[in-house]
């Protein structure tokens, strides 16, 4: 095998994945997708925001005939917390179902509930996927690769990353360490804002932690470059240098490793010599799908992206 080509989230987004996939080269052979000599890796997020059954028409098969590999979005994760009873709590579920959380799955709900056979085997095959995979030379996670969270997710899952019964229970409790590192890991690292500062995000939820560029190798770095959001968000910060965690911090000596989640913009380019993100916003109007081909090498390069823009 020649290589990978990591996927970013997807959203629905059946037609860019066609065009994606096309332009990489995978044809249909007997309804799954294949590549001569390469496998897809597919990072999370295949739903919420547009009708998804297409997407996952064409990525399960993928997996099941090993032509692709993937790991969970916190979508996926979501999606499982909020279809699953609260163990102590009668009539509730792991993921309330709030206003909020009932929109924000209105899409998958509207497609897969009235059929609650395949709601069921799609939230089992969501079950199936990895929180992360270390492939020695190649790292795939969501949205965070940290070591402590890993560790401690390790007691929640298989050998192969995946959640355990007893895990999806645990990791959805809130203020336990299993809670705090899936979250980590699945939807990113976040710092308290100092006192008086929040901002909208790109739901217009008012927020007052930030999520931030957990691969920095800093030790004094600034609230305007370690925060992820809009130009509009970095300009409330202060001009101040805060204290960098010795936990963060991807080493540089480190396996590349790819994430999606972060709703990134602009030209697809590396977010360190060995740290890509592939999501860049498919799931809203302007985005695009991207990928990265990547072929063994230990520092990625722009050329490597390929991106269809959404229709």
């Amino acid at each position: 095998m020649d290589g990978y080509d990591i996927i970013g989230d997807i959203h629905g987004r059946e037609h860019e994945l066609c065009a994606l996939l096309d332009t990489l080269g995978y044809r249909d052979d007997g309804g799954v997708r294949r590549h001569p000599n390469r496998k897809a890796l597919f990072i999370g997020d295949f739903i919420d925001r547009n009708p998804a059954r297409g997407v996952l028409d064409i990525v399960r098969p993928m997996v099941a005939a090993d032509t692709a590999l993937a790991v969970m979005g916190n979508h996926e994760l979501n999606a499982i917390a909020y279809h699953h009873p609260h163990p102590d709590i009668d009539g509730e579920y792991l993921r309330p179902h709030s206003n909020k959380n009932r929109g924000q799955h209105a899409e998958f709900r509207a497609e897969f509930e009235p059929t609650p056979a395949e709601l069921d085997d799609t939230i089992g095959w969501f079950r199936t996927l990895p929180l992360w995979l270390d492939l020695g030379d190649l790292r795939a996670v969501h949205a965070a690769w940290h070591e402590p969270s890993l560790a401690q997710l390790r007691r929640h899952t298989d050998a192969g990353g995946r959640l355990t019964d007893e895990g999806v229970i645990a990791v959805h409790q809130r203020g336990t360490a299993g809670a705090d590192a899936v979250e980590k890991t699945a939807k990113g690292i976040e710092f308290h804002l100092p006192d008086g500062v929040s901002f909208r995000d790109k739901d217009s939820n008012e927020r007052h932690d930030v999520r931030v560029k957990w691969w920095l190798n800093e030790s004094r770095p600034k609230w305007p470059d370690i925060a992820i959001g809009p130009p509009a968000m970095s300009r409330q910060l202060p001009d101040a240098s805060l204290d960098w965690p010795a936990e963060l911090g991807y080493p540089p000596d480190a396996p590349p490793v790819f994430i999606g989640h972060y709703w990134w913009s602009g030209k697809p380019a590396p977010l360190a010599p060995n740290v890509a993100c592939v999501d860049y916003s498919v799931g809203r109007d302007g985005g695009k799908l991207v990928a990265y081909r990547w072929s063994g090498e230990a520092m990625l390069t722009e050329s490597g992206f390929v991106a269809i823009a959404r229709q």
